[in-house]
Protein backbone atom coordinates (compact mmCIF):
# COMPACT_ATOMS: atom_id res chain seq x y z
CA UNK A 1 0.00 0.00 0.00
CA UNK A 2 1.44 3.31 -1.02
CA UNK A 3 2.05 5.86 1.74
CA UNK A 4 -0.06 8.99 1.93
CA UNK A 5 1.79 12.01 0.56
CA UNK A 6 1.00 15.37 2.12
CA UNK A 7 2.11 18.70 0.78
CA UNK A 8 3.73 21.31 3.00
CA UNK A 9 0.54 23.31 3.63
CA UNK A 10 -1.34 20.22 4.84
CA UNK A 11 1.56 19.25 7.06
CA UNK A 12 1.62 22.70 8.64
CA UNK A 13 -2.18 22.68 9.14
CA UNK A 14 -1.99 19.23 10.75
CA UNK A 15 0.85 20.42 12.97
CA UNK A 16 -1.11 23.54 14.01
CA UNK A 17 -4.24 21.46 14.65
CA UNK A 18 -2.29 18.98 16.74
CA UNK A 19 -0.78 21.84 18.72
CA UNK A 20 -4.21 23.36 19.37
CA UNK A 21 -5.77 20.04 20.42
CA UNK A 22 -2.79 19.24 22.62
CA UNK A 23 -3.05 22.66 24.27
CA UNK A 24 -6.77 22.21 24.92
CA UNK A 25 -6.30 18.72 26.38
CA UNK A 26 -3.55 19.96 28.65
CA UNK A 27 -5.70 22.95 29.66
CA UNK A 28 -8.62 20.64 30.49
CA UNK A 29 -6.40 18.29 32.45
CA UNK A 30 -4.88 21.22 34.32
CA UNK A 31 -8.35 22.58 35.13
CA UNK A 32 -9.43 19.16 36.39
CA UNK A 33 -6.32 18.97 38.52
CA UNK A 34 -6.88 22.44 39.95
CA UNK A 35 -10.51 21.58 40.63
CA UNK A 36 -9.65 18.45 42.52
CA UNK A 37 -6.68 19.84 44.40
CA UNK A 38 -7.88 23.33 45.19
CA UNK A 39 -11.63 23.77 44.93
CA UNK A 40 -12.61 20.42 46.46
CA UNK A 41 -9.86 20.82 49.03
CA UNK A 42 -11.18 24.28 49.95
CA UNK A 43 -14.71 22.89 50.37
CA UNK A 44 -13.34 20.19 52.61
CA UNK A 45 -11.41 22.72 54.69
CA UNK A 46 -14.49 24.93 54.94
CA UNK A 47 -16.64 22.06 56.28
CA UNK A 48 -13.92 21.04 58.68
CA UNK A 49 -13.57 24.59 60.01
CA UNK A 50 -17.34 24.92 60.44
CA UNK A 51 -17.39 21.63 62.35
CA UNK A 52 -14.61 22.77 64.66
CA UNK A 53 -16.36 26.07 65.30
CA UNK A 54 -19.54 24.17 66.27
CA UNK A 55 -17.55 21.75 68.46
CA UNK A 56 -16.16 24.72 70.40
CA UNK A 57 -19.72 25.47 71.56
CA UNK A 58 -19.87 22.07 73.24
CA UNK A 59 -18.93 22.39 76.97
CA UNK A 60 -19.02 18.71 77.89
CA UNK A 61 -21.60 16.41 79.39
CA UNK A 62 -24.76 15.25 77.67
CA UNK A 63 -25.76 17.03 74.50
CA UNK A 64 -28.38 19.58 75.46
CA UNK A 65 -31.32 20.86 73.43
CA UNK A 66 -29.71 24.30 73.51
CA UNK A 67 -26.63 22.94 71.73
CA UNK A 68 -28.80 21.16 69.18
CA UNK A 69 -30.65 24.45 68.56
CA UNK A 70 -27.36 26.20 67.92
CA UNK A 71 -26.42 23.50 65.41
CA UNK A 72 -29.76 23.91 63.69
CA UNK A 73 -29.11 27.66 63.47
CA UNK A 74 -25.74 26.90 61.85
CA UNK A 75 -27.48 24.46 59.51
CA UNK A 76 -29.83 27.13 58.22
CA UNK A 77 -27.04 29.51 57.23
CA UNK A 78 -24.38 26.94 56.26
CA UNK A 79 -23.74 25.83 52.69
CA UNK A 80 -23.97 22.14 53.57
CA UNK A 81 -26.16 20.06 55.88
CA UNK A 82 -25.26 19.80 59.59
CA UNK A 83 -26.64 17.59 62.29
CA UNK A 84 -25.60 16.28 65.70
CA UNK A 85 -25.95 12.73 66.97
CA UNK A 86 -25.20 11.35 70.39
CA UNK A 87 -24.74 7.81 69.12
CA UNK A 88 -22.45 7.86 66.12
CA UNK A 89 -22.80 4.10 65.62
CA UNK A 90 -26.57 4.57 64.96
CA UNK A 91 -28.08 7.80 63.74
CA UNK A 92 -31.06 7.64 66.02
CA UNK A 93 -33.89 10.13 65.80
CA UNK A 94 -31.66 13.15 65.21
CA UNK A 95 -31.80 12.76 61.44
CA UNK A 96 -34.69 14.35 59.62
CA UNK A 97 -35.38 11.24 57.57
CA UNK A 98 -35.38 7.48 57.95
CA UNK A 99 -31.99 5.88 57.34
CA UNK A 100 -32.76 2.40 58.73
CA UNK A 101 -30.44 3.02 61.67
CA UNK A 102 -27.37 2.05 59.73
CA UNK A 103 -23.96 2.68 61.28
CA UNK A 104 -22.77 6.23 60.74
CA UNK A 105 -19.08 5.52 61.31
CA UNK A 106 -16.84 2.51 61.29
CA UNK A 107 -14.82 1.24 64.23
CA UNK A 108 -11.63 2.60 62.69
CA UNK A 109 -13.22 6.03 62.31
CA UNK A 110 -14.51 5.88 65.89
CA UNK A 111 -10.98 5.27 67.15
CA UNK A 112 -9.77 8.35 65.29
CA UNK A 113 -12.62 10.42 66.74
CA UNK A 114 -11.72 9.24 70.27
CA UNK A 115 -8.27 10.81 69.95
CA UNK A 116 -9.75 14.11 68.78
CA UNK A 117 -9.22 13.77 65.03
CA UNK A 118 -11.80 14.84 62.48
CA UNK A 119 -12.82 12.31 59.84
CA UNK A 120 -13.27 13.28 56.18
CA UNK A 121 -15.30 11.09 53.86
CA UNK A 122 -15.92 11.47 50.12
CA UNK A 123 -17.93 9.18 47.89
CA UNK A 124 -21.23 7.33 47.80
CA UNK A 125 -23.05 7.20 51.13
CA UNK A 126 -25.75 4.45 51.13
CA UNK A 127 -27.82 5.97 53.90
CA UNK A 128 -28.12 9.24 51.92
CA UNK A 129 -28.24 7.43 48.57
CA UNK A 130 -25.97 10.03 46.97
CA UNK A 131 -22.40 11.08 46.47
CA UNK A 132 -21.35 13.30 49.35
CA UNK A 133 -18.39 14.98 50.94
CA UNK A 134 -18.67 14.70 54.72
CA UNK A 135 -16.68 15.88 57.71
CA UNK A 136 -17.25 14.31 61.16
CA UNK A 137 -16.04 16.29 64.15
CA UNK A 138 -15.98 14.58 67.58
CA UNK A 139 -17.68 16.00 70.69
CA UNK A 140 -15.40 14.78 73.51
CA UNK A 141 -15.79 15.07 77.27
CA UNK A 142 -12.42 14.09 78.67
CA UNK A 143 -11.74 10.92 76.64
CA UNK A 144 -15.40 9.99 76.23
CA UNK A 145 -17.07 10.40 72.83
CA UNK A 146 -20.48 11.85 73.68
CA UNK A 147 -21.48 12.63 70.08
CA UNK A 148 -20.38 13.96 66.73
CA UNK A 149 -21.11 16.93 64.48
CA UNK A 150 -21.81 15.56 60.99
CA UNK A 151 -21.39 18.03 58.12
CA UNK A 152 -21.93 16.94 54.54
CA UNK A 153 -22.41 18.44 51.11
CA UNK A 154 -23.70 16.57 48.05
CA UNK A 155 -20.91 16.25 45.49
CA UNK A 156 -23.35 17.19 42.74
CA UNK A 157 -23.45 20.74 44.07
CA UNK A 158 -19.66 20.82 44.04
CA UNK A 159 -19.33 19.44 40.51
CA UNK A 160 -21.95 21.82 39.15
CA UNK A 161 -19.45 24.66 39.39
CA UNK A 162 -16.91 22.65 37.49
CA UNK A 163 -19.49 21.58 34.90
CA UNK A 164 -20.03 25.24 34.12
CA UNK A 165 -16.29 25.61 33.67
CA UNK A 166 -16.31 22.55 31.39
CA UNK A 167 -18.95 24.09 29.17
CA UNK A 168 -17.06 27.36 29.06
CA UNK A 169 -13.85 25.52 28.21
CA UNK A 170 -15.62 23.53 25.49
CA UNK A 171 -17.14 26.63 23.95
CA UNK A 172 -13.92 28.64 24.15
CA UNK A 173 -11.95 25.66 22.83
CA UNK A 174 -14.16 25.28 19.76
CA UNK A 175 -14.08 29.03 19.17
CA UNK A 176 -10.30 29.07 19.57
CA UNK A 177 -9.91 26.13 17.17
CA UNK A 178 -12.00 27.85 14.49
CA UNK A 179 -10.16 31.16 14.85
CA UNK A 180 -6.76 29.44 14.94
CA UNK A 181 -7.55 27.36 11.85
CA UNK A 182 -8.72 30.43 9.91
CA UNK A 183 -5.65 32.44 10.88
CA UNK A 184 -3.41 29.40 10.47
CA UNK A 185 -4.71 28.74 6.97
CA UNK A 186 -3.96 32.31 5.97
CA UNK A 187 -0.49 32.10 7.45
CA UNK A 188 0.13 28.76 5.73
CA UNK A 189 -0.97 30.21 2.38
CA UNK A 190 1.28 33.22 3.01
CA UNK A 191 4.21 30.86 3.62
CA UNK A 192 3.55 28.20 1.01
CA UNK A 193 2.36 30.59 -1.72
CA UNK A 194 5.86 32.02 -2.36
CA UNK A 195 7.31 28.51 -2.06
CA UNK A 196 4.95 27.22 -4.76
CA UNK A 197 5.96 30.19 -6.92
CA UNK A 198 9.63 29.37 -6.32
CA UNK A 199 8.99 25.76 -7.31
CA UNK A 200 7.41 26.95 -10.56
CA UNK A 201 10.32 29.30 -11.26
CA UNK A 202 12.85 26.55 -10.50
CA UNK A 203 11.12 24.21 -12.96
CA UNK A 204 11.15 26.95 -15.60
CA UNK A 205 14.86 27.48 -14.99
CA UNK A 206 15.42 23.77 -15.55
CA UNK A 207 13.64 24.15 -18.90
CA UNK A 208 15.83 27.11 -19.85
CA UNK A 209 13.21 29.81 -19.31
CA UNK A 210 14.95 32.58 -17.38
CA UNK A 211 12.19 35.19 -17.67
CA UNK A 212 10.17 33.86 -14.72
CA UNK A 213 10.89 35.70 -11.47
CA UNK A 214 9.73 35.43 -7.86
CA UNK A 215 7.88 38.43 -6.42
CA UNK A 216 9.69 39.23 -3.18
CA UNK A 217 7.22 40.70 -0.66
CA UNK A 218 9.07 40.13 2.63
CA UNK A 219 12.53 40.40 4.10
CA UNK A 220 12.45 37.16 6.09
CA UNK A 221 14.10 33.84 5.18
CA UNK A 222 11.51 33.10 2.48
CA UNK A 223 11.95 36.56 0.97
CA UNK A 224 15.73 36.11 1.00
CA UNK A 225 15.31 32.71 -0.66
CA UNK A 226 13.17 34.28 -3.39
CA UNK A 227 15.74 37.04 -3.94
CA UNK A 228 18.50 34.42 -4.13
CA UNK A 229 16.48 32.46 -6.70
CA UNK A 230 16.00 35.62 -8.78
CA UNK A 231 19.73 36.31 -8.56
CA UNK A 232 20.48 32.74 -9.63
CA UNK A 233 18.04 33.11 -12.54
CA UNK A 234 19.82 36.27 -13.69
CA UNK A 235 23.22 34.60 -13.33
CA UNK A 236 22.06 31.53 -15.27
CA UNK A 237 20.65 33.79 -17.97
CA UNK A 238 24.03 35.47 -18.29
CA UNK A 239 25.80 32.11 -18.38
CA UNK A 240 23.36 30.86 -21.01
CA UNK A 241 23.93 33.98 -23.10
CA UNK A 242 27.69 33.52 -22.83
CA UNK A 243 27.28 29.90 -23.85
CA UNK A 244 25.31 30.98 -26.91
CA UNK A 245 27.95 33.59 -27.73
CA UNK A 246 30.65 30.97 -27.24
CA UNK A 247 28.96 28.53 -29.62
CA UNK A 248 28.38 31.31 -32.16
CA UNK A 249 32.00 32.39 -31.93
CA UNK A 250 33.34 28.83 -32.17
CA UNK A 251 31.17 28.09 -35.18
CA UNK A 252 32.27 31.33 -36.85
CA UNK A 253 35.96 30.80 -36.11
CA UNK A 254 35.80 27.25 -37.40
CA UNK A 255 33.53 27.90 -40.36
CA UNK A 256 35.60 30.71 -41.90
CA UNK A 257 38.94 28.87 -42.29
CA UNK A 258 37.13 25.66 -43.25
CA UNK A 259 35.29 27.52 -45.99
CA UNK A 260 38.59 28.90 -47.33
CA UNK A 261 40.25 25.50 -47.23
CA UNK A 262 37.30 23.77 -48.89
CA UNK A 263 36.89 26.46 -51.56
CA UNK A 264 40.60 26.68 -52.53
CA UNK A 265 41.07 22.92 -52.51
CA UNK A 266 37.98 22.37 -54.70
CA UNK A 267 39.27 24.98 -57.15
CA UNK A 268 42.56 23.10 -57.44
CA UNK A 269 40.93 19.64 -57.69
CA UNK A 270 38.50 20.74 -60.42
CA UNK A 271 41.28 22.30 -62.44
CA UNK A 272 40.04 25.86 -62.14
CA UNK A 273 43.58 26.90 -61.20
CA UNK A 274 46.11 26.01 -63.89
CA UNK A 275 49.03 28.36 -63.41
CA UNK A 276 51.73 27.19 -61.01
CA UNK A 277 52.05 30.57 -59.34
CA UNK A 278 48.33 30.67 -58.62
CA UNK A 279 48.43 27.10 -57.29
CA UNK A 280 51.21 28.09 -54.88
CA UNK A 281 49.16 31.09 -53.79
CA UNK A 282 46.14 28.88 -53.07
CA UNK A 283 48.32 26.38 -51.21
CA UNK A 284 49.72 29.18 -49.06
CA UNK A 285 46.17 30.31 -48.28
CA UNK A 286 45.14 26.76 -47.39
CA UNK A 287 48.25 26.41 -45.21
CA UNK A 288 47.49 29.72 -43.46
CA UNK A 289 43.88 28.76 -42.69
CA UNK A 290 44.94 25.27 -41.55
CA UNK A 291 47.42 26.93 -39.18
CA UNK A 292 44.64 29.16 -37.84
CA UNK A 293 42.48 26.09 -37.24
CA UNK A 294 45.39 24.37 -35.54
CA UNK A 295 45.98 27.32 -33.21
CA UNK A 296 42.27 27.56 -32.39
CA UNK A 297 41.97 23.87 -31.56
CA UNK A 298 45.22 24.04 -29.57
CA UNK A 299 43.90 27.00 -27.55
CA UNK A 300 40.60 25.25 -26.88
CA UNK A 301 42.34 22.08 -25.68
CA UNK A 302 44.75 24.18 -23.64
CA UNK A 303 41.92 26.04 -21.94
CA UNK A 304 39.97 22.82 -21.30
CA UNK A 305 43.04 21.27 -19.65
CA UNK A 306 43.72 24.34 -17.53
CA UNK A 307 40.13 24.40 -16.30
CA UNK A 308 40.34 20.77 -15.23
CA UNK A 309 40.36 19.97 -11.53
CA UNK A 310 43.67 18.16 -11.59
CA UNK A 311 45.84 19.88 -14.20
CA UNK A 312 49.50 19.18 -13.29
CA UNK A 313 51.89 22.14 -13.03
CA UNK A 314 55.64 21.61 -13.23
CA UNK A 315 56.46 23.96 -10.35
CA UNK A 316 60.03 25.05 -9.61
CA UNK A 317 61.88 28.10 -8.22
CA UNK A 318 62.09 30.52 -11.10
CA UNK A 319 63.73 33.90 -11.76
CA UNK A 320 60.84 35.80 -13.26
CA UNK A 321 63.00 38.68 -14.56
CA UNK A 322 65.23 36.26 -16.46
CA UNK A 323 62.18 34.54 -17.96
CA UNK A 324 60.87 37.94 -19.13
CA UNK A 325 64.18 38.85 -20.77
CA UNK A 326 64.43 35.47 -22.55
CA UNK A 327 60.84 35.69 -23.76
CA UNK A 328 61.14 39.27 -25.03
CA UNK A 329 64.26 38.30 -27.01
CA UNK A 330 61.96 36.41 -29.37
CA UNK A 331 59.94 39.56 -30.06
CA UNK A 332 62.78 41.76 -31.35
CA UNK A 333 61.85 41.27 -35.05
CA UNK A 334 58.19 42.11 -34.41
CA UNK A 335 59.06 45.14 -32.32
CA UNK A 336 61.46 46.41 -34.97
CA UNK A 337 58.88 45.81 -37.71
CA UNK A 338 56.35 48.11 -35.99
CA UNK A 339 59.07 50.39 -34.56
CA UNK A 340 57.83 49.80 -31.02
CA UNK A 341 60.21 50.76 -28.24
CA UNK A 342 60.73 48.30 -25.37
CA UNK A 343 61.46 49.44 -21.80
CA UNK A 344 62.36 46.81 -19.17
CA UNK A 345 62.43 47.73 -15.48
CA UNK A 346 62.93 44.37 -13.77
CA UNK A 347 63.81 43.33 -10.22
CA UNK A 348 66.14 40.34 -10.64
CA UNK A 349 65.71 39.36 -6.97
CA UNK A 350 62.16 38.21 -7.67
CA UNK A 351 61.90 34.42 -7.37
CA UNK A 352 58.57 32.64 -7.87
CA UNK A 353 57.53 29.01 -7.52
CA UNK A 354 55.90 28.42 -10.87
CA UNK A 355 55.62 26.47 -14.10
CA UNK A 356 58.10 28.09 -16.52
CA UNK A 357 56.27 27.12 -19.72
CA UNK A 358 52.92 28.36 -18.43
CA UNK A 359 54.30 31.68 -17.19
CA UNK A 360 55.98 32.17 -20.55
CA UNK A 361 52.57 31.55 -22.12
CA UNK A 362 51.10 34.29 -19.89
CA UNK A 363 53.79 36.76 -20.98
CA UNK A 364 53.51 35.95 -24.69
CA UNK A 365 49.71 36.18 -24.75
CA UNK A 366 49.73 39.59 -23.08
CA UNK A 367 52.62 40.89 -25.21
CA UNK A 368 50.96 39.57 -28.40
CA UNK A 369 47.88 41.68 -27.65
CA UNK A 370 49.99 44.71 -26.72
CA UNK A 371 51.93 44.56 -30.02
CA UNK A 372 48.85 43.72 -32.08
CA UNK A 373 46.87 46.74 -30.89
CA UNK A 374 49.77 49.22 -30.64
CA UNK A 375 50.42 51.67 -33.47
CA UNK A 376 53.78 52.13 -35.15
CA UNK A 377 56.34 54.11 -33.11
CA UNK A 378 54.52 53.03 -29.98
CA UNK A 379 56.04 51.96 -26.68
CA UNK A 380 55.92 48.76 -24.64
CA UNK A 381 56.98 48.92 -20.99
CA UNK A 382 57.42 45.99 -18.59
CA UNK A 383 57.93 46.64 -14.86
CA UNK A 384 58.58 43.88 -12.29
CA UNK A 385 58.46 44.81 -8.59
CA UNK A 386 58.04 43.01 -5.31
CA UNK A 387 56.21 43.99 -2.13
CA UNK A 388 55.74 41.98 1.04
CA UNK A 389 55.18 38.38 -0.09
CA UNK A 390 54.09 39.09 -3.67
CA UNK A 391 55.50 40.38 -6.92
CA UNK A 392 53.73 42.30 -9.69
CA UNK A 393 54.50 42.35 -13.40
CA UNK A 394 52.88 45.29 -15.21
CA UNK A 395 52.87 45.31 -19.03
CA UNK A 396 51.89 48.71 -20.45
CA UNK A 397 51.32 49.68 -24.08
CA UNK A 398 50.39 52.88 -25.90
CA UNK A 399 47.73 51.25 -28.03
CA UNK A 400 44.10 51.95 -28.76
CA UNK A 401 42.82 51.30 -25.25
CA UNK A 402 39.66 49.50 -24.19
CA UNK A 403 36.25 51.07 -23.45
CA UNK A 404 35.35 50.93 -19.70
CA UNK A 405 32.18 48.92 -20.35
CA UNK A 406 34.24 46.20 -22.06
CA UNK A 407 36.78 45.66 -19.27
CA UNK A 408 34.54 43.36 -17.20
CA UNK A 409 34.07 40.94 -20.09
CA UNK A 410 37.73 40.63 -20.96
CA UNK A 411 38.81 37.05 -20.39
CA UNK A 412 35.56 35.47 -21.57
CA UNK A 413 36.07 32.82 -24.20
CA UNK A 414 36.12 34.22 -27.75
CA UNK A 415 35.26 37.68 -26.48
CA UNK A 416 36.76 40.46 -28.57
CA UNK A 417 36.47 44.17 -28.10
CA UNK A 418 36.47 44.38 -31.91
CA UNK A 419 32.93 43.28 -32.77
CA UNK A 420 33.63 43.18 -36.48
CA UNK A 421 35.51 39.87 -36.07
CA UNK A 422 38.16 41.15 -38.43
CA UNK A 423 41.06 38.82 -39.16
CA UNK A 424 43.40 41.68 -39.94
CA UNK A 425 44.70 41.70 -36.40
CA UNK A 426 44.22 37.97 -35.81
CA UNK A 427 43.53 36.41 -32.42
CA UNK A 428 41.02 33.79 -31.38
CA UNK A 429 39.63 35.55 -28.32
CA UNK A 430 40.99 32.81 -26.04
CA UNK A 431 44.32 34.35 -25.06
CA UNK A 432 43.16 36.24 -21.98
CA UNK A 433 40.98 33.31 -20.89
CA UNK A 434 44.09 31.12 -20.87
CA UNK A 435 46.10 33.83 -19.08
CA UNK A 436 43.49 34.19 -16.34
CA UNK A 437 43.32 30.45 -15.76
CA UNK A 438 47.11 30.05 -15.58
CA UNK A 439 47.39 32.93 -13.11
CA UNK A 440 44.56 31.43 -11.05
CA UNK A 441 46.36 28.06 -10.91
CA UNK A 442 49.44 29.88 -9.60
CA UNK A 443 47.30 31.45 -6.82
CA UNK A 444 47.74 34.89 -8.37
CA UNK A 445 45.52 37.68 -9.65
CA UNK A 446 45.27 39.74 -12.84
CA UNK A 447 44.04 43.30 -13.19
CA UNK A 448 43.49 45.38 -16.35
CA UNK A 449 43.35 49.19 -16.56
CA UNK A 450 42.82 51.00 -19.82
CA UNK A 451 42.16 54.49 -21.19
CA UNK A 452 40.79 54.92 -24.70
CA UNK A 453 43.38 56.38 -27.05
CA UNK A 454 46.20 56.15 -24.47
CA UNK A 455 46.84 52.48 -23.87
CA UNK A 456 46.33 49.53 -21.54
CA UNK A 457 48.05 48.28 -18.36
CA UNK A 458 47.89 44.57 -17.53
CA UNK A 459 49.12 43.71 -14.00
CA UNK A 460 49.82 40.12 -12.93
CA UNK A 461 50.44 39.52 -9.22
CA UNK A 462 52.00 36.26 -8.02
CA UNK A 463 53.17 34.98 -4.61
CA UNK A 464 56.94 35.00 -4.05
CA UNK A 465 58.87 31.79 -3.59
CA UNK A 466 58.84 30.72 0.08
CA UNK A 467 61.69 28.35 0.92
CA UNK A 468 59.98 27.05 4.08
CA UNK A 469 56.69 26.29 2.32
CA UNK A 470 58.41 24.72 -0.70
CA UNK A 471 60.53 22.45 1.51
Amino acid sequence: MKGITLNLSKKIILLVSFGIIFTLVVSYALTQYLYENFYVHNVEESLNQQGKNIAKEYKGGPITPEFINKVEDYDRIAEGDIFVTENPRELGACLPFDVDYQALITDEERNRLLIGESVTKQGYEPRFDRQVMAVIVPLLDQKQLNGVVYLYLPLSSITEAFNEVRYILLFMGLLFINIALIIGKRLVNRITGPLRRMEHVARQLALGNFNEKVEVTSRDEIGNLGAALNHMSTALEEVDQRRRDFLANVSHDLRTPLSYIKGYSEAMIEGVVTEEEQKKKYLRLIHREAGRLQRLVHDLLDLAQLEGDSYPLNLMPLSLAQLIEDTMGKYEPFLQEKKIGLILDLDFDVIVFADEDRLEQVITNIVDNAIRYSPENGELKMVLTQRNNTCTLTISDTGEGIPPEELQRLGERFYRVDKSRTRKKGGSGLGLSIVKQIVFLHKGTIHIDSVLGKGTDVSVTLPLYDVNVAD
